[in-house]
Formats: structure tokens, sequence, C-alpha cells
């Protein structure tokens, strides 16, 4: 890995690593929306940064652990459907997790596909390809590679803000042909894990908490807010989604001084129609917002597909603080859930690995008289 990958030095905006010989993931086919997402990009919201990361940081934590990195190290976001990438290394050990796509690696041998069971890693080696198919049951999933990706973080962090052309790889979303250099060259022979009645659910009912402008609204409005279904809207995006339903009456006007957008923040614009603000939010905004959705219940949000309907009940700061602490106490203790994958490791790869000779002794001359 470069000096710049590891000191947080900022790459050039808007073009592609050169990768050269390097270790790496191949696209032969990228998906519609693959990007590179960590955490997200902190401390330069008052510069007009958006902080973009991972739509849902449970998934990403769970790849991760998977592959056996820390848990918000950057992987790959895959939205709707999956890549098809092919080894360029000596071995990488991957991980998927978010939705219940199958998960397939491919050979040039002519045998057919070898199914990966959901939620386990998986040891590749060069030449072989592997295809993730179409996500059922969420928008997003989460492809994490064992020591991560050697991509140049931009101000601390490896998120792509396509909208900006800023970080991840090349600042926008993969391409066929791009090369995604590997940190770690050579992936360790050993157990392969799995995560065990692990799942990431889509919410029926959101939890929010009031405000930060509820006054701007009619007492029918807030009504109307926290008594209607929703359905996200074909033009919900990683910005925000956008919810159609009933219209949100407002008190005196939809305008007012443009303030900080919290994630999770409920605007609601002239149309009456409310947008919950997601992971590539806007810093500042100058609607009215009738409330936060709670920061334990954002990454659910995320996996909310075109057409799904929810509801939104209300919450008091001291519920939203609980499930918070409930929701970081469920992270870490993720990793203690990692159980041997079945089967276990290849013993004929490990025999042939190995150096088992530690040196000679002629018995003739250890015992000649």
């Amino acid at each position: 890995m470069s000096a710049a990958a590891t000191n947080g030095a900022a790459a050039p905006a808007g073009s592609a690593p050169d990768a050269g010989d390097a270790p790496a993931l191949r696209v032969v086919a990228p998906g519609p929306a693959t990007t590179l997402q960590d955490a997200g990009r902190t401390g330069h919201q008052r510069f007009g940064i958006p902080v973009s990361g991972a739509m849902d940081r449970v998934a990403l934590a769970a790849a991760n652990l998977l592959a056996g990195n820390p848990p918000e190290t950057a992987a790959l976001e895959i939205a709707y459907l999956g890549p098809t990438l092919v080894v360029e290394a000596e071995s990488v050990r991957v991980a998927f997790a978010g939705g219940s796509a199958t998960v397939e690696v491919l050979d040039d041998t002519g045998e057919p596909p070898r199914k990966i069971p959901p939620l386990t890693s998986v040891r590749l080696v060069r030449g072989q390809r592997l295809r993730i198919g179409g996500l059922g049951g969420s928008v997003v999933g989460y492809l994490a590679v064992a020591g991560g990706f050697a991509v140049a973080p931009f101000l601390g962090s490896r998120a792509t803000l396509m909208r900006a052309g800023l970080g991840g790889f090349a600042g926008r979303a993969l391409q066929a042909g791009d090369r995604l250099p590997l940190a770690a060259a050579v992936a360790p022979l050993r157990d392969e894990t799995t995560l065990p009645d692990t799942t990431f659910p889509a919410p029926q009912r959101v939890r929010v908490v009031l405000g930060p402008q509820d006054d701007h609204f009619s007492d029918a409005g807030v009504a109307t807010f926290l008594g209607s279904t929703y359905k996200v809207s074909a033009a919900t995006d990683r910005m925000g989604m956008r919810l159609d339903g009933p219209a949100i009456a407002h008190a005196d006007g939809f305008n007012i001084v443009s303030d900080g957008i919290a994630p999770g923040a409920v605007q609601v614009p002239g149309n009456g129609l409310p947008i919950v603000l997601l992971a590539d939010r806007q810093t500042t905004g100058g609607y009215p917002k009738i409330a936060t959705v709670i920061s334990a219940d954002l990454p659910a949000l995320g996996r909310l597909a075109p057409g799904a309907t929810l509801t939104f009940e209300r919450v008091d700061l001291d519920a939203a603080v609980a499930a918070r602490r409930a929701l970081a106490a469920e992270l870490a203790a993720m990793a203690a859930r990692l159980v041997p994958a079945g089967g276990g490791v290849d013993i004929a790869a490990r025999i042939l690995s190995e150096n088992l000779i530690g040196g000679v002794v002629d018995m003739h001359a250890e015992h000649a008289p």
C-alpha cells in the first residue's frame, strides 16, 4: 500500500488508482451502482462536504467481521444487483453480507458455479471469478475483502461521493475493466467463518423524534405524518428517500433559513411529501424538518427498495438513546457469534502449502560404531 493510502493524504478526485501489476480484483461486470464505502467522511460538513459512507452500517460490519477486518473498513456497497469480479492476486478472502443474493465462484474448468452459503467467508485464488446476483430483501449489500482495498483515502475516508466525484475508486461507481487494488497480496489458509441466525430485515415502522421544526406544521399535518402509510418512491437515491403518500400540511409556509442537516432528517418541501435524508445528504437545507429518524433505525431504513411501504412511530429522546445503545451492543456482540463454516479448511491444500521438513538426519551416521 502506498504512503498516501496509510497516512490519510488526499487522492486526486476523479482519477483511477494506477494499480499496475499489483494484486487486485478486476471488474468484469460492475452492477448498476457498486461503490466503495466505509463509515463516512466526518469533520468536513462545515465546508459543504457530505459524510457519505455505507447506507447499512450493520451489514457493512458483518461483511468485515467475516473477512477478518475491523467493522468500518471500506468495502464494496452493492445496490440491487452485484458485480462479477476476477481475482488477479495469488489469493484473496472475501465475504458478502446484506440481502439474499446468490454468491457464486466460477473456475475456468467448465465445472458448474460453486454457490457460497449466506454470510460465509471464502478464499479465492488467481483466475477465479466471484459473481453476486440480485439482492433480495434489501437494497444494498457489502462485499468485504481481507485487509481492505489499497485505495488512498480522501479527507480521511474511502467513501465515494458520486455527485461530486470524490473519494472511493475514482470518485464514481465501478465500471467494467476497473482493477481494485488489494492491500493484501495473499489470504492465509484458515477456517472460513459464518454468522448464523443473522438477518437484515427491512422495517415496516421507523422510529422518529419530532423536530427540530415540527412547529412549522399544523397539528393535522403532524397527525398525517404519524398516522399515514408512505411508499418509497422510485426517485430515491443515496442522498434522500422520497416518499409518496398523503401530503403533510405546513402551518406557515415551507421555507426556513437554511440550517444543518442531521442524518435521518425528514424534510417536507412545498408539495407536502416527506424526504428522509440519507448518507449523501446535503449539509444544509431550507425546508422545515418535521422529524428525525433515530440513529438505530437508519441502517434498516437503507434496505427499503422503491415500492416498499413504511409508517413512522414517534419516540422520545430517552427511547432513541436506549435504541442506539442496544444497537451498539448488538454490533459489539456480533464478533462473538462468528463460528467456523462447515467443512473447515482444505487439508490437502494446507499440507501442500506448508514446509513440513525442518531438517535432514543421516541415521547411518548418527548410529555408526
